[in-house]
């Protein structure tokens, strides 16, 4: 069984002591000579996001995520006493983490907020159901903790935790774990984006198609799916991963490696937790791999399967939410739709998380390109822009998908989502033409200053020539 150490929890913008080993979540390595050799607490190993490297290691590649890409060297160690160092188990996590006391609900530092801004925040609720529900506002309402409070308030609203008989503690710590182990320094993948994510699934469920049809257990599944489904992702692509040869990758033999982590994170908190502890063992292990299954369908190289065979139900009209198996699947679509569905956002929103996406995706370029590897597409900040990027996931990822998922559920909502989507489209490709009008400006400026500089060199070597000024020259020409 893997052997992991724990990490005292540390600022992110401060070195890690010298005789820590770095460890986040289920994410950690360290070796001597290659990244699957047993760690050694006498070496130097530090870690950003979700990467470890080894600073002795000159045989492997290591990439330190999220640092300056200035970098910065490593320090000798020969000079930090040897201490001794907790072993925990791969999914026990550092148990006596002293933030947040490992999920101690009193320790959440909601009660040093302003009531104005706790009482904002229980009014937002109220409309959580809305879709111009404004994640950003709620997060800095709920002091960083929109996605505890936001999934909290929605399982007691479905009244899940009275009827799954989920014991508070150990819900609330569940959630605190499940929001410490995204990772704040991504742009994106963060538990904001969980939170947006498990919103917009609310939205979701409540659409008279599935509200009909779905039971408790499909509620239960669906927004914890919504809430861990990029769990502990260290903001990287999955191409990144098998081409730094990550352990990962590895592991998961270059097939859905960040969606089968995020699972398996999930499930090891769950354990962890005891959240479902009382509940027979069939049905947790259940519970489990129908978790598993929603998250995995998340897999954007997947899209085309799910699109497909979803297009192949609504076109022979054989979806029957009485089936299980069936309801399942609408489900899964569901969070596949939830999890990318930020181009149908009103523009104040989608913006912004196009912004976000885009800056983690020029982060991973920039050390793509640091360490002399291929970039990446779409990660080029020198050739990709994030109008571009938007248009092409727009026309080639989202229209397609939610185009199909008004076809299932012809809703005021489908119709707002695409009609936002359609807006949000065409303002891109207005910026993207500006930028273009405005580039062609100033080149056909800097042409003439040019044609200008060259015509009066070359009535300064004339002149030299002659022995008259380039000024002589040109009153000359035209008295003439």
């Amino acid at each position: 069984m893997e052997v992991c150490y724990q990490l005292p929890v540390l600022p992110l913008d401060r070195p890690v002591p010298k005789h820590v080993l770095s460890r986040r979540g289920a994410i950690s390595f360290s070796s001597s000579s290659s990244l699957f050799g047993a760690p050694d607490p006498r070496q130097l190993s530090q870690r950003r996001g979700a990467i470890s490297y080894d600073s002795s290691d000159q045989t492997a590649l290591y990439i330190r995520m999220l640092a300056p890409l200035g970098g910065c060297g490593s320090a000798s160690v020969s000079a930090a006493p040897e201490r001794r160092v907790h072993r925990l188990l791969s999914f026990q996590r550092y148990l006596h983490s002293s933030r947040l006391l490992r999920g101690v609900p009193q320790q959440i530092p909601l009660h040093i907020l302003d009531e104005d801004y706790t009482g904002q925040a229980k009014c937002m609720l109220e409309k959580v159901g809305n879709w111009n529900f404004d994640i950003f506002l709620f997060d800095r309402l709920t002091n960083g903790n929109s996605l505890i409070t936001l999934t909290c308030h929605l399982l007691n609203q479905y009244g899940l935790v009275e009827l799954y008989q989920l014991d508070m503690v150990k819900l609330w710590r569940f959630l605190v774990m499940v929001q410490e182990d995204y990772h704040s320094g991504n742009p994106y993948h963060n538990a904001v984006h969980a939170a947006d994510v498990t919103q917009a699934m609310y939205c979701y469920l409540r659409e008279p198609m599935l509200s009909r049809s779905l039971t408790s257990r499909d509620l239960l599944l669906g927004l914890l799916a919504a809430a861990t489904h990029d769990l502990d992702h260290p903001g990287v692509n999955q191409p990144f991963l098998i081409k730094t040869d990550h352990y990962l990758a590895t592991l998961y033999r270059n097939t859905s490696v960040l969606e089968n982590h995020h699972w398996k994170s999930a499930v090891g908190l769950l354990r962890e937790t005891g959240l479902f502890s009382h509940l027979p063992a069939d049905d947790r292990l259940n519970m489990e791999r129908d978790l598993g299954s929603l998250i995995l369908a998340t897999d954007i190289s997947r899209q085309n399967d799910y699109l497909s065979r979803f297009r192949t139900h609504l076109d022979q009209n054989d979806l029957c939410l009485s089936n299980a198996s069936h309801r399942h699947f609408i489900l899964q679509m569901a969070l596949k739709c939830a999890d990318i569905c930020n181009p149908c956002r009103p523009w104040e929103l989608s913006k912004q998380w196009s912004e976000k996406v885009t800056a983690e995706f020029f982060q991973q370029g920039d050390i793509e390109k640091k360490h002399k590897l291929e970039v990446s597409p779409v990660c080029d900040r020198e050739s990709s822009t994030v109008g571009n990027i938007q248009i092409g996931f727009m026309t080639y990822v989202a229209e397609p998908l939610f185009a199909e998922w008004a076809r299932f559920s012809d809703t005021r909502l489908s119709q707002t989502m695409l009609g936002h989507m359609g807006l949000n489209k065409a303002s891109w490709v207005g910026l993207q033409q500006e930028q273009i009008s405005g580039s062609e400006e100033a080149e056909s400026a800097t042409a003439a200053a040019a044609t200008a500089t060259a015509a009066q060199q070359e009535g300064n070597a004339l002149a030299a020539a002659r022995g008259t000024s380039s000024k002589e020259i040109s009153q000359g020409s035209r008295e003439s």
